[in-house]
């Protein structure tokens, strides 16, 4: 007979209650106070990192760091949910769990079409995650580079019995971002080295094994570690072969405090990264402070932009989030162009929101002074001619007594975001004001998406992304207007939709 501990057996229950799928409606239980109704967020437990996006015979795949037996950090394993849209969202059981005490960390998948990797099963591709293995070993902690695979769209997974495929033997060696390269025709990883502030290129031509190319940094800023590194390119006419953007997270010492993600515009020539040196070529993906470890799509079709898609979180205060019974949400997904014009090159983001929409609301001038009634979530367009004089923004009231505010500052020469007042102050660090600085020849149009628990806004052609968490005390509607001197400005469009909730089986 066979004795097995009472404490592992019921881990063993607990862990298989939580592979098992939903059987009752997606939308139940998603009207809590502060539950995100146009944002992913898990049914229930812990969430932070994206992981593993890939689009895949229709279907846009999340995986997400998630702890299946509570609402703190722990047990990392990779949960897992699907859409036809990028919004609304089909949770599914947790794909790659924590096994034998070694956690499943951030990582990718892709779609391996030539079966490079011998996984794949009749001729048909198939799906390999590249994650780390993040536990004890024999010789200490350590972070090693692991593989599983999926035949059946991603449902069920299996663990790569060769792991690791990448071991450095250290302890700090993780989140490895993977891709096809198609003009080398073999894989190409870029992979961090956090506490040297560095990330390595590697390539294999079946997954399993990797040859160091070249390395890239330190550089940019190094206050903090680095963490999920992702290689994109973006086409741009005036730019025959287009422009890379590296970027990498830095947690902590981001601008406006914790985590947070700066991006290098560059070079990539199948080796190595070279940044350039220009205007713009350097930046942060995002100036507020709950946006982190953002990554983008594999599997794209051709014609379509990068997406991108970050926890909205920090891990200054990740555990405190008053919500039950999950806690962490992602950001929406953000498509990304380049710019390149009189101020210099930037990336350019634009949210996917769009098929949510209600009917279009206009407002005049005088309607957003006197305060204008939307009900939440919903997105507000501004449109301005001209750059303010003076301090100018508009407040979103969820009561007499809370809001968030969001403006031009004439003075700093910046666009800003002010949640000291927006609610519940869960931490020390909570109730900031978050800068980004102004380029002036750009408009100053505002975009802002506003749901119970966030508000996401993007200013100058999205070239600014700010993105908060706020936990106001009633979270359903919101009175809006207009303050400062944004009410003298020559006004050329103010715009609103009410967009309908995610979670609700009608929409």
């Amino acid at each position: 007979m066979i004795r097995v501990p009472f404490r592992r057996l019921a881990v063993s229950i607990a862990f298989a209650a939580a592979l098992l799928p939903r059987l009752h409606a997606q939308a139940a239980g998603y009207d809590q106070l502060y539950r995100p109704q146009i944002h992913f967020s898990p049914r229930t437990n812990w969430t932070n990192d994206p992981n593993g996006l890939v689009y895949f015979h229709g279907e846009y795949h999340l995986f997400f760091q998630y702890n299946p037996f509570g609402d703190e950090w722990g047990h990392m394993s990779w949960g897992h949910a699907v859409s036809t849209d990028l919004l609304h969202w089909k949770q599914l059981p947790v794909a790659i769990p924590e096994e034998d005490g070694i956690a499943a960390f951030t990582g990718s998948v892709v779609i391996d079409k030539k079966n490079t990797s011998g996984f794949c099963a009749s001729g048909q591709p198939c799906l390999v995650a590249i994650y780390t293995g993040s536990g004890n070993t024999p010789e200490g902690p350590r972070q090693r580079q692991n593989l599983a695979y999926s035949r059946d769209r991603g449902r069920t997974w299996t663990i790569y019995a060769g792991n690791p495929v990448l071991d450095l033997h250290l302890t700090d060696f993780r989140d490895p971002s993977v891709a096809w390269d198609d003009k080398e025709q073999r894989w190409l990883m870029v992979v961090s080295l956090p506490l040297e502030h560095r990330v390595q290129f590697y390539s294999s031509p079946n997954l399993k094994d990797w040859t160091h190319l070249s390395d890239f940094g330190p550089a940019g800023d190094t206050q903090g570690a680095w963490e999920c590194p992702d290689l994109v390119r973006l086409s741009n006419a005036l730019h025959g072969k287009g422009v890379w953007a590296l970027k990498i997270g830095l947690n902590p010492g981001a601008p406006n405090g914790g985590s947070g993600e700066q991006y290098f515009l560059g070079d990539f020539n199948g080796r190595s990264f070279t940044a350039l040196t220009s205007r713009g070529a350097y930046g942060w993906t995002n100036y507020g402070t709950d946006d982190y470890c953002a990554i983008s799509y594999n599997g794209l079709p051709q014609n379509q932009n990068p997406v991108l898609i970050g926890w909205m979180n920090n891990w200054q205060y990740a555990a405190q989030l008053p919500t039950a019974p999950w806690r962490g949400q992602m950001s929406l997904p953000r498509r990304l162009t380049l710019i390149d014009d009189q101020t210099g090159m930037a990336l350019s983001q634009t949210p996917v929101v769009a098929r949510l929409r209600r009917k279009e609301l206009r407002f005049t001038s005088d309607a957003l002074i006197r305060g204008i009634k939307l009900t939440v979530p919903y997105e507000l367009d501004l449109d301005f001619d001209s750059s303010p004089a003076h301090s100018s923004a508009i407040r979103l009231y969820s009561d007499d007594k809370h809001w968030t505010e969001i403006g031009f500052d004439a003075d700093r020469k910046t666009f800003y975001v002010d949640r000291t007042h927006s609610g519940r102050e869960i931490s020390p660090q909570f109730p900031v004001r978050t800068d980004a600085p102004l380029a002036g020849a750009k408009p100053h149009d505002v975009r802002i998406i506003v749901d119970r628990s966030s508000v996401e806004a993007f200013a100058q052609n999205g070239t600014i992304a700010m993105t908060q968490l706020i936990f106001p005390p009633e979270t359903k509607h919101n009175n809006v207007r207009l303050q400062g001197s944004w009410a003298a400005l020559p006004l050329l469009s103010a715009k609103a939709w009410e967009l309908r909730s995610i979670w609700d089986p009608r929409n």
